[in-house]
């Protein structure tokens, strides 16, 4: 039997459960169903992050190749690594 999902009073504290909480204590992932969402709009945080001035010259460059803007870009980069530890870490 799987435990029962607690009530959060605010999106913050559930964020904060589920990142220490294994889910598959809560959630039978082998019943689970593909669903599209498309209206969803993903929570975006503002950050600063100080990068070297070569290195923002060089997403600029490499963004202008591929035509999309060097924040969407950096994005992508980041997106991507962070998928990489991520089957890193479950092999």
């Amino acid at each position: 039997m799987k435990k029962k999902i607690p009530e959060f009073k605010s999106e913050e504290e559930e964020f904060a459960f589920w990142s220490k909480a294994d889910s598959t204590e809560f959630v039978d992932w082998s019943k689970a169903e593909h669903k599209k969402l498309p209206n969803l709009k993903p929570t975006l945080r503002t950050i600063s992050v100080r990068l070297p001035v070569a290195m923002v010259e060089d997403l600029k460059i490499l963004a202008h190749q591929r035509d999309v803007p060097y924040q969407s870009l950096m994005k992508i980069y980041l997106a991507d690594r962070i998928d990489q530890e991520r089957k890193r870490k479950r092999a």
